[in-house]
């Protein structure tokens, strides 16, 4: 055995998922998630893999992820500019559901009370216009603990221009032993609003992720390393996710779209939709020759102003519940059985889930999920459907198919919203199909949007953690500069970069990457003057055309008569990880037959005759007609009838219609 490995660990709903590579092999394992105490789940895994090895460990959370959506992170105080207390609440001003009488804004994560401010202001040019008072500052601080902060965000007017003042405060919370957000350092950008909430959010689930990586730390992880999977594709040592937790909201997602682009570069396949099908909920992404960034999303309502690979997500998984409505329609989701009860067929769930219409429609096997490691429950599937079914007034097959074609109808939603909605053509696109349940709808969402075809990678029900064994370690940083194209030049411009460049090379050696093996990509965040949006342009000297080139492309028009503002520089500083090498061949048993048995499947309320094939003994170049069943330790992919899937040199699976 080598004496240290490299395990990738990915926390869902229902199972937490670990691989690691050893002799060329790829191995897995999947343990049910502890809700309660995350920490228990990967301490186990990590402790039947490799007790007593030294290890190192990239883990993507859903620790900081958790406490903003179930609004249980630390009580925070907000400290901002005077006049500016409420910014968190008046927002945009902008109605999610213009058309809803009973519309209710969420209230902002910190009250009313805890919304502090200091008699200070710094203009846009950075210079000082009202010094601040230490004392002020220091009764602020007491206030806010009087008042049970247990963290503090501070965000001050044009702060990203001139932190001075924004330092002052932090000191002063450091001394206190009090955790503190300082804005500048999280989005040193303009847009107050943004800004702010992205601080505050940073404040607010920081201290519980800090916790988090301190009992992994102290229980199982001693002296060995611990890397934490960003939104950004990139991971980052634990001790800067602790201090920088917002970056982590969409740490598994974003485990799951490098894992995915990976799989589909290294066949040949250059444009997909990422198609991620946990327990909970379903992630989608759009790679078109690269990954989709965004440097602003919404999570839970609110801003959050990082760059991060452009996901969408939904509430539809495998442990969807299955409900009917006062009105008698049939909903799935967003509730979901989780873990814990989980799916009826588990043994402990007692609500009917996605999950459990596969298995009533036999297109999960009972003997084969998991290998057979797990046995499902059937009959007590069954029983529940008739139940349920007879309730409604209507047939039990018809319910099963009926809750599968409800979370169907969610997910094809969301792969539109990604891709026709912005202007895509998808049907120039594969479906790369992973997750536990990805592969038992990707099928027949590919025919509903008239997909090129579905990719099934491999080991697809662990390709998060694959993603996240295979990710480098990355750190962005932005700086706003507010700059017409005539008042600047390509010179000035690179002079400009020239601290950032600095820094980024200076913290990515602190993350323990060799200084020759930093490489630097700059950007500009431009817009036509007058504009209230950016693009993000790659920096050349050629950055103006670029520019309008680019704003034709997305938008249909340039004006190349009209000025150009850069508004923000942007510098990616990427650290090549060395990963050892898997052969996916090495794991197929030297003469295992693929055929398994014959098997009996419904298929829009026909009764058909199919087969079971095992993963494990499939060949480069075989075909598989269907329907069909392909099971493995990790997932269950469905092949429907008029598709055929054959097996590529990675030993993907390719599905097409016939």
């Amino acid at each position: 055995m080598p004496d240290e490995i490299i395990i990738g660990v990915d926390t869902g709903g229902t199972f937490t998922d670990f691989v690691f590579i050893e002799d060329g092999r790829l191995r897995t394992l999947k343990v049910l998630s502890t809700p309660s105490n995350p920490a228990q789940a990967v301490c186990e895994g990590i402790e039947k893999i490799a007790k007593g090895r030294r290890k190192k460990i990239v883990h993507g959370s859903t620790v900081a992820t958790n406490a903003l959506l179930e609004r249980k992170g630390a009580e925070t105080a907000l400290i901002t500019t005077k006049g500016f207390e409420d910014i968190i609440e008046i927002g945009r001003q902008n109605r999610t559901k213009i058309y809803s009488l009973k519309y209710k804004k969420e209230p902002p994560l910190i009250p009313e009370d805890k919304r502090l401010s200091v008699n200070e202001r710094t203009l846009h040019t950075g210079e000082v216009l009202r010094k601040i008072n230490l004392d002020e500052v220091r009764e602020i601080i007491e206030e806010a603990v009087n008042r049970g902060a247990k963290s503090i965000a501070v965000s001050l007017l044009f702060s990203f221009a001139n932190p001075q003042h924004e330092e002052i405060i932090g000191k002063e919370c450091i001394e206190r032993n009090i955790p503190v957000s300082l804005s500048h350092r999280i989005v040193p950008e303009f847009r107050e609003y943004e800004r702010t909430s992205t601080t505050v959010i940073n404040a607010y689930v920081s201290p519980v992720m800090e916790k988090y990586i301190s009992q992994l730390n102290d229980y199982v992880l001693g002296e060995d390393k611990l890397t934490i999977m960003q939104s950004n594709g990139g991971c980052i040592s634990a001790d800067t996710a602790m201090n920088e937790a917002v970056k982590t909201i969409l740490s598994g997602p974003a485990g799951g779209v490098v894992g995915a682009s990976s799989a589909a570069f290294e066949s040949g396949i250059r444009k997909i939709i990422s198609f991620d099908m946990g327990g909970t909920s379903t992630d989608v992404s759009l790679i078109d020759e690269k990954l989709s960034m965004t440097t602003e999303s919404y999570i839970c309502g609110m801003p959050v102003k990082i760059p991060m690979i452009d996901i969408h997500t939904v509430g539809a998984g495998g442990g969807s519940i299955a409900r009917f409505d006062e009105g008698g329609a049939l909903r799935v989701g967003p509730e979901s059985a989780g873990a814990d009860p989980g799916p009826i067929c588990y043994g402990r769930g007692n609500e009917v889930t996605v999950t459990d219409a596969h298995l009533f429609l036999s297109r999960l096997s009972e003997k084969y999920f998991l290998d057979g490691l797990m046995k499902l429950n059937g009959m007590k599937v069954e029983t529940a459907i008739k139940e349920m079914a007879k309730r409604n007034g209507i047939d039990p097959l018809t319910l099963a198919e009926g809750i599968i074609e409800v979370a169907n109808s969610t997910m094809e939603k969301a792969i539109r919203v990604i891709s026709v909605e912005k202007g895509y053509d998808i049907r120039d696109f594969y479906l790369l199909s992973f997750g536990g349940a990805g592969g038992l709808h990707a099928v027949d969402l590919a025919e509903s949007l008239s997909m090129r075809g579905v990719i099934i990678p491999y080991a697809p029900g662990v390709l998060s953690a694959i993603g996240m064994v295979k990710s480098d370690i990355i750190k962005d940083y932005s700086s706003t500069v507010m700059l017409r194209e005539d008042d600047t030049s390509f010179q000035e411009l690179t002079e400009k970069f020239k601290s950032m460049e600095k820094k980024a090379v200076d913290e990515m050696m602190k993350e323990g990457v060799n200084k020759s093996a930093v490489s630097l990509m700059k950007f500009l965040d431009m817009r036509y003057e007058g504009q209230s949006y950016e693009i993000i342009v790659p920096f050349t000297e050629n950055y103006i055309e670029n520019f309008n080139d680019l704003h034709k492309e997305r938008y249909g028009y340039s004006h190349s008569g009209i000025a150009c503002e850069i508004v923000n520089l942007r510098i990616r500083a990427i650290g090549k990880r060395e990963m050892t090498k898997y052969d996916p061949k090495k794991d197929k048993t030297v003469g295992q037959r693929s055929f398994v048995e014959n098997c009996n499947l419904y298929y829009k309320s026909q009764l058909l005759k199919g087969k079971v094939y095992s993963r494990q003994g499939l060949d480069v170049g075989e075909t598989i007609v269907g329907p069909a069943i392909i099971v493995e330790y990790s997932a269950t992919t469905f092949i429907p009838p008029h598709w055929q899937a054959t097996i590529d040199e990675n030993l993907n699976i390719f599905i097409h219609r016939r």
